[in-house]
């Protein structure tokens, strides 16, 4: 099955929406088809091909694949709910970057956005870069975050990364900004490098892992000393599996706190500083 590449040919004057260019949407479809269509560019619609060339590429047998080349960091909505197929990015990415992601695979070698993997429900989705704001959160005016899948950051993310987060794994090789697991209610974070302040705000349940450095533990969250070797063998492997800057975690063992006791909240922050 062929797949279609688009590469930037013209930088927009203003955000443009790509929500309708996923693998699915476009399987099966000619680039002179898919050069027609219409994309807002700001308040105005303007064609696919007036900013990008076409061209197929080879892709594995039964799968829908799409990739775009060239700096989309005002391209918006990459990926918006999209449902299986592969999605690449050669270069930046603009903000909700896959957001809404039910299933497949999106990857992006730049950085990208605010609001990347916002309301994730499956798949997986990697930056090489950096992110910005509420990666992995909800969206504005929705109660729940990342609710499902993998989200893996090779640099840094911003603030309120996992913010109402429901379930899922969350990766950053970097840092992070303030207030990072912010209400969250399930699922798991894990942080190579720094945490900014307020970690863990009105947390209720789920799980946060550090590896570097001495976090900022809030004085809502108390130290815990219970019984959690097999929890954390399992932990600790699946998390070393999946990226390699957490192969030290098997062979350490936490400090674990409990909070956010705000809240009444049974999250938990694990730490090794």
């Amino acid at each position: 099955m062929s797949g279609l590449t688009l590469r930037l040919a013209a930088a927009p004057a203003l955000r443009v929406d790509l929500r309708r260019l996923t693998p699915a949407a476009l399987a099966g479809l000619a680039p002179d088809a898919v050069a027609r269509m219409p994309l807002w560019h700001g308040s105005e619609r303007i064609a696919v091909g007036d900013l990008f060339t076409l061209a197929p590429h080879a892709a594995p047998d039964g799968e829908s694949s799409l990739a775009f080349e060239g700096d989309l960091g005002r391209f918006d909505r990459i990926g918006w709910q999209m449902d299986g197929g592969t999605l690449r990015v050669e270069g930046n990415a603009g903000d909700y970057l896959g957001c809404g992601m039910q299933a497949g695979t999106l990857r992006a070698s730049g950085d990208a956005g605010d609001f990347t993997a916002a309301a994730l429900a499956g798949g997986e989705l990697a930056v090489g870069g950096n992110t910005g704001d509420f990666a992995g959160a909800a969206l504005p005016g929705e109660m729940d975050g990342m609710r499902g899948g993998t989200l893996s950051i090779g640099g840094n993310a911003g603030e309120r990364f996992g913010d109402r987060m429901r379930r899922g794994t969350a990766l950053v090789t970097g840092n992070v900004g303030a207030f990072a697991a912010s209400r969250m209610v399930a699922g798991t974070i894990a942080v190579a490098g720094s945490v900014g302040d307020h970690l863990g705000y009105g947390m209720r349940r789920g799980t946060v892992v550090t590896l570097t450095g001495k976090p900022p533990v809030p004085a809502t969250f108390v130290p815990i000393d219970s019984d959690i070797d097999v929890f954390w063998r399992l932990l600790a492997r699946s998390l070393a599996r999946r990226c390699e800057h957490f192969a030290p975690l098997p062979a350490l063992r936490p400090r674990r706190f409990v909070g956010d006791l705000a809240v009444d909240g049974k999250g938990e922050l694990l730490s090794f500083g």
